[in-house]
Order: C-alpha cells, then sequence, then structure tokens
C-alpha cells in the first residue's frame, strides 16, 4: 500500500499513474489496495503506536546508548509489558539503535626505569565483596580548549566508579586526586584491597604507592603491553568514549575541559545509579550493591550454620525463670545452693527474718 501511494501520482506520457495500472503490475486487485486503506487500525498497531513513544523516551533518558536489549530491560523495569523482539521492532520502525563502540586510542606511557609492583589479579577482574578490588586506567578527550586527561577508578565486584579525576594534564597528581575521592567515598581504610592498574609512569610512581599505603591497599600491574592485564579498565573507558564522548546524544564538539567535566560528572552518576550492567545481571550498580549488603545482613542473622543444641541452648535462655511456690522453694534441691532464693521465699510463706550478725539467736 505504502509502494501505490508514493507512486499514483507519478505522470507517465502525460497522464497520471493511478491506483489501477500499478496494481495490474503488481498483479494486486484494486479492491484489495482500497479494503486495506480504508480498514481501521488493528490492535498491534494501536499498541505499536502507544509504545513507540515510550520506547523512545527511555531511549533518549538513557544518553540514547541502549540497544533492544538493555532497552527491553529497562522497560520491563518501568513496568512496561513488551517482549524483546517487540522492542527490537519498535526500535527499527523508529529509527534509533544502540551505540557502537570504536577502535581504542593509546595513552599510556611507561617508565622503563621505573620499578613495577607484582599483578596480583591475573586477569580475574572479579570480587566477593565491595572494596576487595578496584581497576583504574587514563584515558583522554580532545577539545578545542587542549586535550582532557580522564581517569576511572572502578570497583570489580559491582563496576561501580568510586572515583574520577578530569584534568587538563595526565601528571600523577590528578590520579592521587581520584584516589581521594574514592577514599571517601567508600572508606578511609581498606586492608584487603588491591588496586590494580597498566604500567603507566603515574601507576608506577612513590606518590601512587604511598598513597594506596595510606588507605591499606595493595598496588598491583599487569604486564607491559597487554590490554587485557587491565580489561575491566579498559572496558570502562570503552563505554565511556561510545556512550558520552561520542555518543548520540552530544551537543556538537566538545570545547573546554570544564565542559567535559560537567558532562562525565552527570555521566558517572547515571552510571553508578541507572546504567544496566550484563555482569550484574541487569541492574545498576548501586542495586547490586545494596541487594549484596541485605543479603549478608540476613546471612548474619541466620541460625542456620549453629548446632540444634546450641539454638536450643539461646532459645532456653530467652525463657523467663521459673518461679515456684513458696513452700517448695525450701526443699527444692536446685535450689538448696542459691541462699538469697531461699531467704527470700522463707519470708514470703511468713517465717521470722535471720539474725543480723552480732545478735545472739
Amino acid at each position: 500500500m505504502a509502494f501505490i501511494d508514493e507512486n499514483k501520482d507519478f505522470v507517465v506520457d502525460g497522464r497520471r499513474l493511478g491506483v489501477e495500472p500499478i496494481c495490474d503490475a503488481l498483479q494486486v486487485a484494486s479492491s484489495t489496495y482500497y479494503a486495506a486503506r480504508d480498514r481501521p487500525p488493528s490492535r498491534r498497531a494501536r499498541r505499536d503506536a502507544e509504545l513507540t513513544p515510550r520506547l523512545v523516551k527511555l531511549w533518549k533518558d538513557n544518553y540514547q546508548v541502549y540497544g533492544s536489549r538493555k532497552l527491553w530491560k529497562t522497560a520491563r523495569r518501568a513496568r512496561i509489558e513488551i517482549g524483546r523482539d517487540q522492542t527490537a521492532r519498535l526500535m527499527r520502525e523508529a529509527g534509533i539503535q544502540g551505540v557502537l563502540r570504536s577502535k581504542r586510542v593509546r595513552t599510556t606511557r611507561r617508565d622503563g626505569s621505573a620499578g613495577r609492583h607484582p599483578d596480583l589479579v591475573g586477569r580475574q577482574f572479579t570480587a566477593c565483596g565491595p572494596n576487595q578490588l578496584w581497576v583504574t586506567d587514563l584515558t583522554f578527550v580532545a577539545t578545542w580548549a587542549g586535550v582532557a586527561y580522564v581517569c576511572f577508578i572502578t570497583d570489580a565486584f559491582s563496576r561501580m566508579i568510586v572515583g574520577w579525576r578530569v584534568a587538563g594534564h595526565m601528571r600523577t597528581p590528578m590520579v592521587l586526586d581520584a584516589i581521594e575521592m574514592a577514599r571517601w567515598n567508600r572508606g578511609l581504610h581498606h586492608p584487603n584491597l588491591r588496586c590494580h592498574s597498566d604500567a603507566g609512569s603515574q601507576f608506577t610512581s612513590i606518590r601512587y604507592g604511598e598513597r594506596l599505603a595510606e588507605i591499606g591497599a595493595t598496588p598491583s600491574i599487569g604486564s607491559v603491553g597487554d590490554s587485557y592485564d587491565n580489561a575491566l579498565a579498559e572496558t570502562v573507558n570503552g563505554y565511556y568514549k561510545a556512550e558520552l564522548i561520542r555518543g548520540p546524544a552530544r551537543q556538537g564538539p566538545w570545547k573546554t575541559i570544564e565542559e567535559v567535566e560537567l558532562a562525565t560528572l552527570g555521566w558517572v552518576h547515571w552510571h553508578n545509579t541507572q546504567r544496566l550492567h550484563g555482569y550484574l545481571d541487569d541492574l545498576p550498580p548501586v542495586e547490586f550493591e545494596q541487594r549484596h549488603a541485605t543479603r549478608t545482613a540476613l546471612q548474619d542473622r541466620d541460625p542456620g550454620h549453629l548446632s540444634v543444641g546450641s539454638v536450643a541452648g539461646r532459645a532456653a535462655d530467652r525463657l523467663p525463670e521459673r518461679q515456684l511456690p513458696p513452700e517448695r522453694a525450701l526443699t527444692d534441691p536446685d535450689r538448696r545452693s542459691e541462699p538469697a532464693a531461699v531467704a527470700a521465699a522463707a519470708l514470703a510463706a511468713g517465717a521470722p527474718p535471720p539474725p543480723r550478725a552480732g545478735q545472739a539467736r
């Protein structure tokens, strides 16, 4: 029907083409065209017309970076009843799509004369809880006013960005500022923390190691020239560039370093509180950590690890003490060793009080 509508007004040999000649060429009855044109919208078409604006709004609210899977997950979290294939179809019809990552540009400059800390991670970017493994790396953003360098510190457990810094240089102080932010966000001391990075000169400096020692963390550095040894930090840099710096939501080129810093502030907040992470079962980092904290608190209160006897003993300790009648308190063999209880029971039964010290009996 759309093809006929587009071509029926064409003029051929001085005459308007019309509907019937096109239908004859397509071997379709003209009545079929008119029936389809005059037919009221179907239930599916009405539902699509209702859902498409809502999906487009969700897509725009998330930096216009979600593909069909994450947009479907986001719609389900927003209590929109929709299927994954239906989401993909409506995205195609609306002309929206997820963001694609491009090739990474190298920013690490290794200091060959500096000593390096050992690799304590071994490409195992997993942790059993928060503040056990942090990863960090640098990236850059080109602006009209110069190059903006960006440092992120990410918690491997929940993928939360715990510290970051944007500066016009890539010297060690910018990394130290990111550590300070992470320190005040997550606590001042973490004795079981490893902080993993590449072999950049900022991460092999003495001041970097001293600052980590202040919070009880142990530095870890991957091998030289191998991005897989710091893959998690590289991943964060990659989707930061794809979603924000080169993302479809940006308004023209980046002009100043301050503009990049302000935009990064909003993106980090969205990343930690709203962005769905497939590694976290499509949950934002904040919600993932909240669930972990709740689960840990319930396990700490769960008596399942105790024996039956110890649980019964604890329950018996919480029972009120059995009160005996006064006449039985004097003869109860279990109470003979309790002088205070025996004296109280005797007084309650009407016996004379015991003589005071130095008084004749």
